[in-house]
C-alpha cells in the first residue's frame, strides 16, 4: 500500500537508499513543519553527510549521530504546514521505505492550570480535526502515536535536560489555526465553543500535523508483512512540542529559543533508546 521499490517522488528529491540505516530497521528522520527548524535539528547531528535540496523547501538533511560507541542513522525534512502537506510528504518518505517518524514542533497549551509556555508535551494520540485524514479512513479510526515511540520519548525525557515540565496525552490536530484557535471568522462561537469541549475532555495541546502522521503510519505498519512486534519493518511514528501559550500567546524569543534546544535534546535521545530497544 505505501513502500514502492519503483517510486520516484514529486515533491522531495530523497531516494530508497537515503530511508535506509541501522541494520535494516531504517533511517530516524525528524519531521518539523518548517525547513527553518529541519536546518536547526541537522546542526545537532555529529555528521551531515548530504542534503538533498528541494525547490518546495523540503530539504532532506541526512546524517548520523554517536551515542555510547554506537552510529545511529538519522536524518530530518520539514512536511511544510497543516494535514494536507504532512499528507504529501509523509507518503513519499513511506513509498521510499521510511519507516521511524518522530515529529518536533510547538503547540499551543490547553490545560494552563498545569501547563505553562516553555513546556513540552508527548502527544498519546490526536484529536483528528482535519479533514485529510477523513479522505484514507473514517472519523471513528484513531489516530494514535506509536507506544513504542512514545516510552522512548518519556524515558528520552527523563534523561535529557530541560527546565519546563513534561506533559503526556491526547492533541488536538486542527485544518486551521486562525480560525479554531484564534476563533476568527463567522464562525467564532463555535469554534470557541469547540474548543472549551476540548480542554474540558482533557486534551493538553494543539497543533496541526500529528493526526495526519499518525494516520498514515499506522496504516503502514499494519501493511507490513512481518507482524511480530520486532520487526524490523515496524513503521513507528511520534510527535514532541515545545508549548507556548494560549491562543496567540507565542512566547518570549529567549523563551522559545531555549525550548526548542532542550526538544530536539528530547527528541535525538528519543531515536537513541529507540535504538536501543532495537526498534
Amino acid at each position: 500500500m505505501f513502500y514502492d521499490p519503483d517510486f520516484e517522488p514529486l515533491h522531495i528529491t530523497a531516494t530508497h537508499e537515503d530511508m535506509c540505516g541501522n541494520d535494516g530497521r531504517g533511517r530516524y528522520i525528524f519531521v518539523p513543519g518548517s525547513d527553518g527548524r529541519a536546518k536547526k535539528i541537522s546542526e545537532y547531528f555529529d555528521q551531515v553527510t548530504a542534503v538533498r535540496k528541494s525547490s518546495r523547501g523540503h530539504n532532506l538533511y541526512i546524517g548520523t549521530i554517536t551515542r555510547d560507541g554506537t552510529t545511529i542513522d538519522i536524518g530530518v525534512i520539514s512536511t511544510g504546514m497543516g494535514a494536507p502537506s504532512v499528507d504529501i510528504i509523509l507518503n513519499e518518505l513511506l513509498k521510499l521505505g521510511g519507516k521511524k517518524f518522530l515529529r518536533l514542533g510547538t503547540c499551543g497549551l490547553l490545560q494552563p492550570a498545569f501547563m505553562k509556555g516553555g513546556d513540552h508535551a508527548i502527544a498519546t494520540a490526536a484529536i483528528r480535526d482535519d479533514h485529510a485524514t477523513r479522505c484514507y479512513v473514517p472519523a471513528e479510526y484513531p489516530a494514535s502515536a506509536s507506544m513504542e515511540m512514545v516510552q522512548a520519548a518519556v524515558t528520552a525525557s527523563e534523561k535529557a535536560k530541560h527546565s519546563g515540565n513534561i506533559h503526556v496525552g491526547i492533541f488536538h490536530s486542527k485544518d486551521s489555526l486562525y480560525a479554531r484557535e484564534f476563533k476568527q471568522g463567522a464562525m467564532a462561537e463555535q469554534n470557541s465553543e469547540y474548543m472549551a469541549i476540548l480542554k474540558r475532555a482533557g486534551a493538553v495541546a494543539s497543533e496541526m500535523e500529528a493526526s495526519m502522521i499518525f494516520t498514515l503510519c499506522n496504516m503502514a505498519d499494519a501493511h507490513r508483512q512481518d507482524r511480530s512486534l520486532m520487526s524490523k519493518d515496524r513503521v513507528l511514528c511520534g510527535t514532541i512540542c515545545g508549548v507556548l501559550g494560549e491562543e496567540d500567546d507565542f512566547g518570549h524569543p529567549d523563551m522559545v529559543k531555549i525550548m526548542t534546544d532542550e526538544m530536539v535534546e528530547i527528541g535525538i535521545q528519543t531515536f537513541v533508546e529507540l535504538n536501543r530497544a532495537g526498534l
